[in-house]
């Protein structure tokens, strides 16, 4: 048996994808009349890692999207901030620069969204995220190598990588949406959690990379048994696809079960998304909101 088996038969319960379906759907649809409702969504709000990540972004346009998360209050002062701003590497130092608010400064890093550059780019990139005022750093676990069973270059790479975070969270994205099986979701996580992840992230987002209610109950599944075994917390995150309040509703209801309110806060749980916040302003105000 190998480390990392020894690892997976520790840290991964008995599950399969027949039992997982059953379990979402009934935590679902328990949890539906206490948790699609206004005051969940306005609490939603500061989990959002409110995301911008397009071909078109330019410093003038994070400028203004840092200068609305700034002047939040102004229009809708009883209600949270989002927990961070999520932006490329080039951009952390103009969120630096301009932010006013309390709240994190996220970037995508380490060869995002499909990690697929050398070790020592990804290690540059996420030290100058960093040195740029990143207090949040999301990378991308190496999926080609996990499938092909590389183990431990898997967790060599995130190791290294966070040795470059310093203060800064690391988040590992596993892209559930092409591991395939709930084994695989399970060990990935697990992979990922030993290999210093401080948060578990389900998807890029990208090309169709979307997050499940299924692949996000294995990840907590996966993060309750190293809380279980004294291990410490580990955050998780859904993101990829996540536009709807009563989405994001049911994302913190699965939290909640299986994790509990412990857990429930924007320190360990989060959801990435670039237009969510403007459907939970609807939401809550009953009209037609696009403030972001």
């Amino acid at each position: 048996m190998s480390k990392f088996d020894a690892q997976f038969r520790k840290y991964i319960p008995q599950m399969d994808e027949e039992s997982v379906r059953k379990d979402v759907e009934n935590i679902i649809l328990k949890s539906k009349s206490s948790m699609q409702n206004k005051s969940v969504y306005c609490q939603l709000i500061s989990h959002v890692d409110l995301t911008s990540l397009k071909s078109t972004d330019s410093a003038e346009t994070i400028s203004n999207l840092v200068q609305k998360v700034n002047n939040f209050d102004d229009k809708y002062d009883i209600l949270p901030h989002p927990a961070a701003i999520c932006v490329y590497p080039v951009f952390a130092s103009v969120v630096k620069e301009e932010l006013t608010e309390d709240v994190k400064i996220a970037c995508v890093a380490g060869g995002f969204p499909h990690s697929q550059v050398p070790i020592e780019v990804k290690m540059a990139e996420v030290g100058l995220a960093v040195s740029d005022g990143a207090d949040e750093i999301d990378i991308v676990l190496p999926v080609g190598a996990f499938l092909s069973g590389d183990y431990q270059l898997v967790y060599d790479e995130i190791s290294e990588i966070k040795s470059c975070c310093g203060s800064a969270k690391l988040k590992v994205i596993i892209e559930t949406s092409l591991l395939s099986s709930v084994e695989n979701i399970a060990r990935a996580s697990v992979l990922a959690i030993i290999s210093g992840a401080d948060f578990i992230k389900t998807s890029t987002g990208k090309e169709g990379s979307i997050a499940s209610l299924e692949a996000a109950y294995v990840m907590c599944k996966v993060i309750k048994e190293f809380d279980k075994a004294g291990e410490g917390k580990v955050g998780f995150k859904a993101a990829g696809g996540i536009n709807k309040a009563s989405d994001a509703a049911n994302y913190l209801a699965l939290v909640k079960d299986i994790l509990g309110e412990d857990f429930a806060t924007p320190e360990y749980f989060r959801i990435g998304a670039s237009s969510l916040v403007n459907n939970l302003l609807s939401e809550i105000s009953g009209e037609d909101e696009k403030y972001f």
